[in-house]
């Protein structure tokens, strides 16, 4: 896909790979419509709309929606599903107001904001949604049972969507990166690249690369490492 002139939307806008996805898709000349709690600090741009809406909540996704088409159109040609939190810890002492937002945000959010795009790509007959997922989605971790648990989902959610909705001409990737060096889990970044972590920057080159491949070719998964491995 050419992404000049095209709409996309991002969830999650306000900071790490969200934020990063929307700086990338903003040089390749899309217009962002960039979804979240909260706008991204410092970041102005004349192709990019911040759009307030908490995921988790299914009225705030349609409103969210409609203010998108409203001021950009009805076309909307990418969804970038990137919002997600993680609460780690032992399952016996898990809180269920943790885990429900862990599924609130990074399972139905995600089912939300797809099933609001869907309809449109479908009739347009062209869009791609790029689910960001983890490689928590490939293999159970101690004290990340929640977390590992949404990601499978996501993935498994994805892996059946592409089957459903290539017919009608709509891309789906889902993205699994390894360890990203941002605000994940109330971690601040490093002065210093750490080089056992990969940048915001890498999974958002990630996804473009999957959003520019030719319309003939899908990268349905995309699992990311850091090259130097701890």
């Amino acid at each position: 896909m050419d992404l000049s002139g095209k709409v996309a939307i991002i969830t999650g806008v306000s900071k790490g790979i969200g934020r990063a996805t929307a700086e990338a898709l903003l040089a390749k000349g899309a217009i962002v419509a960039g979804w979240g709690r909260t706008a991204p600090d410092d970041f102005k741009h004349p192709r990019f709309h911040f759009i307030k809406c908490d995921i988790r909540k299914e009225a705030d996704v349609q409103k969210a929606y409609a203010a998108t088409t409203k001021e950009l159109g009805q076309q909307v040609h990418v969804l970038v599903n990137n919002a997600g939190i993680g609460n780690f810890g032992p399952i016996d002492g898990f809180s269920s107001d943790d885990w429900h937002a862990m599924f609130d945000t990074n399972v139905h959010g995600l089912f939300y904001c797809t099933r609001a795009v869907l309809p449109q790509m479908k009739q347009q007959k062209e869009g791609h949604i790029i689910n960001v997922a983890s490689l928590a989605g490939t293999a159970g971790s101690p004290n990340l049972a929640g977390y590992c648990a949404t990601k499978y989902a996501v993935r498994g959610f994805s892996d059946s969507l592409f089957k459903e909705v290539r017919p009608q001409g709509v891309r789906v990737t889902c993205i699994m990166p390894g360890s990203v060096e941002t605000n994940f889990n109330g971690a601040e970044p490093g002065q210093k690249p750490d080089p056992h972590k990969m940048q915001p920057e890498d999974i958002a080159a990630a996804i473009v690369h999957a959003l520019e491949a030719p319309q003939s070719t899908m990268i349905s998964e995309l699992q990311m490492r850091p090259t130097l491995p701890k």
